[in-house]
């Protein structure tokens, strides 16, 4: 049943009361002070630097017809993703999920586009259960590699640990298994770490036990510090696209020092990027973007603050893996976009300079990601109805059904998991 049209006006009277407690002029004014005087650099509460400027601080525009007609500073680029099923329970008790990673390149190589790394992990609280963990095993005819991976028992947050080790361990290991076909530059769909993995630090203790002490974990990682290494070693960059950031680290600690009412980062640098006219209206003729900064705020400095203990030797100087990045925005959708790169690549200038503009030229001509990223995301995605058919043939063999609830029956099967 739908609202009456009353009960309509009634919450629309109710926003109005909300609108005029929140001075829109008054937020615009605020997220440029914190930008100017508090992000050159940023401080902790413990007085340690958390985010600083590699360039002139201040943010920038560009038009967007000329911009897109810049040529690529990099001739060729290669993409990489990983989609999965999304964390599934069965009635036997087992949490499954799988992750299929693929990379694309751009001009388009068909041999590239079939490779895929596949994983398969499972859980399970029933300790009579036995089943054989595999190695990687090749099928397809070569172009794929798989394998099965049983995760650490624990008494919740089970779809969770499936679904991480999955997706990460499958994207890592594409990375690495393909590297050695990218010669100018790779874009991950998504950070250069995984963040869904570093954020558990904060987040539960259970977690940071897991992410801390267990192999299956530190390993994954481990695999994103060596794709560091190897592309610093080919002199090729590594670089990472975010469409969907949700970290709050930079405004958590504005708050602190400034009240800041924005609910995630992404809505801090939208009030700063965003170029109204004097009618309010979105001027959408040219994108606007920030410097690059240095962070060790939030998970971005993880890595670098020595929680997380990996037996593998880093044979790069701690800093050469500090995230760097820069934020874009695109007015025609009022979007925005943070590109991510090692610190190993952006202490040069000139490159720095070089990957921002091949950033700012592919939002401009795609609208929205790079061509390389878009194409990965195509060939890693697996569709509803692919996921179901992954299910069914699940269950035949189990000889078990998915274990649902009413909100399966009302409206379908969950299709989005946020780590």
């Amino acid at each position: 049943m739908t609202l009456d049209p009353v009960h309509v006006d009634g919450i629309a009277d109710l926003a109005s009361r909300v609108k005029t407690a929140v001075d829109d002029t008054d937020q615009t004014e605020l997220a440029e002070r914190a930008f100017s005087e508090f992000l050159d650099p940023l401080y902790d509460a413990d007085g340690s630097v958390v985010l600083e400027p590699l360039d002139e601080h201040g943010k920038r525009k560009v038009p967007i017809a000329d911009v897109a007609l810049e040529e690529p500073p990099f001739p060729t680029q290669h993409g990489l993703d990983a989609g999965t099923i999304n964390p599934t329970t069965f009635k036997n008790g087992l949490v499954i999920d799988v992750s299929q990673a693929a990379m694309a390149a751009v001009p388009s190589d068909v041999d590239l586009h079939r490779a895929r790394t596949i994983v398969m992990t499972v859980h399970t609280n029933d300790t009579a259960a036995a089943f054989e963990e595999t190695d990687w095993r090749m099928v397809d005819e070569g172009y794929a590699r798989r394998r099965i991976l049983r995760a650490p028992r624990v008494d919740r947050h089970e779809q969770v640990v499936v679904h991480a080790l999955a997706l990460y361990l499958a994207e890592s290991e594409h990375a690495l298994e393909q590297s050695e076909v990218v010669d100018d530059l790779l874009v991950l769909d998504g950070p250069i770490y995984p963040t869904g993995l570093l954020k558990w630090v904060e987040r539960d203790p259970e977690l940071e036990r897991l992410i801390i002490e267990r192999e299956e974990f530190t390993d994954v990682i481990a695999n994103y510090l060596e794709l560091v290494e190897t592309f610093v070693q080919r002199e090729t960059p590594l670089v990472g696209f975010v469409k969907n950031s949700a970290s709050k680290a930079i405004t958590r600690e504005l708050r602190r020092k400034t009240g800041a009412p924005w609910v995630n980062d992404q809505a801090l640098f939208r009030r700063v990027l965003e170029r109204p006219d004097e009618n309010g209206d979105p001027q959408t003729d040219a994108l606007t973007f920030t410097g690059w900064f240095r962070s060790r705020v939030g998970t971005d400095g993880v890595l670098a603050d020595g929680r997380i203990e990996l037996d593998k030797e880093r044979t790069l100087d701690d800093d050469d893996y500090e995230v760097t990045f820069f934020v874009i925005y695109d007015p025609r959708d009022d979007l925005i976009y943070r590109a991510e790169a090692p610190y190993a690549f952006t202490r040069d200038e000139q490159l720095r300079a070089e990957l921002t503009t091949q950033f700012l030229g592919a939002v401009a001509r795609e609208r929205g990601p790079p061509l390389s990223v878009g194409k990965a995301d195509e060939l890693a995605r697996i569709d509803r109805q692919g996921k179901e058919t992954i299910r069914r043939r699940i269950e035949h063999t189990f000889e078990t059904g998915q274990q649902t609830d009413y909100n399966d029956k009302r409206w379908g099967p969950a299709e989005r998991l946020d780590l």
